[in-house]
């Protein structure tokens, strides 16, 4: 009787103090609801059952906002596929922001003070007030942004496939764009690779939802009443930038005289397509150029590009540009023989610099070793499979055109990286700002290791 009363005093499992956990199941739930409506004959443009694994593959790709597709999703998926494919699309890009910041708010009354102190300082919140202030302002800028895209992509799909069904791509690329899914229905976007209005209307949604909405809080903050932007957001406006133009750059030398690639484009439409595939490996997945034609250097190239991908608190998957920032200002405080890492006067606490190195090594490992498993599974180049994994993980959904023609076990590793790559980093994210320093009791004697 004794045991029966103390069992029924245990408190039952609070998921809402576990963020970790609140993510993965959601993001589960998703796939899972979307996995089986992509079976049913109606999603399916030839009305017939569609394979389990081909709807599992196409519904974590979508809810995970990556792109890979083993299925053509233009040409398999009907209207009710297609629409549910954009529902996952929606969700998984913005829904789950929103559900971060409802967990944030959640965990804050059962934190500790400096705990809550911690978790608002990291997603720049000062109260519960705030968060919902940022939630309402990215749905009002998510929604404005699609619109928007929405309205330009009309101008061109409209006139050529009619109002109905151009209007519908209108919305769905826009959708698709700005939550750096990659999904397409035209075949891919190589036909529009010489087209300026389609082009720009992507890079321009691509890069403001890569921004993160926490920047784009600072950003209508410093419009409306000059409030000035904090110096993590300008570095990371900076490095955005350098990114976008460094990687046009390159690709720009590398790829100038390939005919496979853009070889024969002229001198605009070189450059145009330069800047559209440095912007498009920042998660995106839309590609106006075969990835397959291009140069060993460009796809090795395109890797690293791809698994730094966006910034924190965006629709962007990859390691995220202020952890790259963060990287390099350590790599610069080791290189100057210095113990403490500084920017323009402010210091980054250590522990930061350390869960950087963490998530980096964590991302790459799992690239590589993916990489090993597919091509010896497959039988492929190395190269082509770093490039499938590395998509895959940093949620790009970018390939070199292997991705229909893997077996199921590849497959089957695909959806795991593709689920770790966007639900991993996210619980990682969180148990970051979560975890509260556990100062050390025991102090061991130093032990001496060579470097290099």
């Amino acid at each position: 009787m004794f045991y029966c009363l103390r069992r029924k005093k245990q408190k039952m499992p609070n998921y809402a103090a576990n963020p970790g956990r609140v993510l993965a199941l959601s993001f589960l739930i998703v796939i899972l609801v979307g996995a089986v409506l992509l079976t049913l004959p109606i999603s399916s443009r030839a009305g017939r059952w569609t394979s389990p694994l081909t709807a599992l593959f196409t519904a974590t790709s979508a809810t995970c906002v990556t792109g890979l597709a083993t299925v053509e999703t233009g040409l398999w998926w009907s209207g009710f596929g297609q629409l549910v494919i954009l529902v996952m699309i929606q969700l998984g890009g913005l829904g789950f922001m929103t559900l971060l910041y409802t967990v944030a708010l959640l965990l804050k009354r059962r934190l500790s003070i400096s705990s809550q102190l911690v978790l608002m300082g990291a997603l720049n919140l000062n109260s519960a007030e705030d968060a919902l202030r940022v939630a309402k302002h990215a749905l009002a800028i998510t929604f404005s942004c699609e619109g928007i895209g929405a309205l330009l992509l009309a101008f061109r799909f409209i006139p050529e496939y009619h109002f109905g069904k151009g209007l519908w791509y209108s919305v769905f690329h826009s959708v698709s764009a700005f939550c750096n899914a990659g999904f397409d229905l035209v075949g891919g976007m190589s036909h529009y690779a010489l087209d300026p209005l389609v082009n720009l209307t992507l890079i321009l949604l691509i890069l403001s939802s890569g921004l993160g909405f926490f920047v784009w809080e600072e950003l209508l903050r410093w419009f409306r009443a000059k409030h000035p932007i904090s110096l993590a957001s300008r570095l990371v406006l900076g490095m955005t930038a350098f990114l976008a133009v460094s990687g046009m750059v390159l690709f720009f030398l590398l790829e100038y005289n390939r005919p496979e690639t853009m070889g024969e484009m002229n001198l605009p439409q070189k450059l145009m397509a330069s800047l559209f595939q440095s912007v498009t490996l920042r998660t995106a997945g839309f590609s106006t150029v075969d990835q397959g034609a291009l140069s060993e250097s460009s796809k090795a190239l395109s890797v690293l590009y791809m698994l730094i991908g966006g910034n924190s608190g965006s629709t962007a998957g990859g390691i995220k540009v202020s952890t790259i920032i963060v990287l390099l200002l350590g790599l610069r405080t080791g290189l100057q023989g210095r113990d403490k890492v500084t920017v323009r006067g402010r210091t980054i606490r250590s522990h930061q610099v350390f869960n950087a190195m963490t998530l980096t090594l964590l991302v790459m490992l799992a690239a590589f070793v993916g990489a090993i498993l597919v091509s010896i599974q497959e039988k492929l180049p190395f190269l082509d499979c770093i490039y499938e994994t590395g998509s895959a993980i940093a949620t790009v959904g970018l390939s070199t055109g292997i991705t229909g023609g893997l077996s199921p076990q590849s497959q089957l590793l695909i959806i795991c990286m593709m689920y770790l790559g966007r639900v991993g980093i996210l619980s990682f994210s969180f148990a970051v700002i979560t975890h509260r320093p556990v100062e050390e009791k025991i102090r061991y004697p130093y032990m001496d290791m060579m470097i290099g």
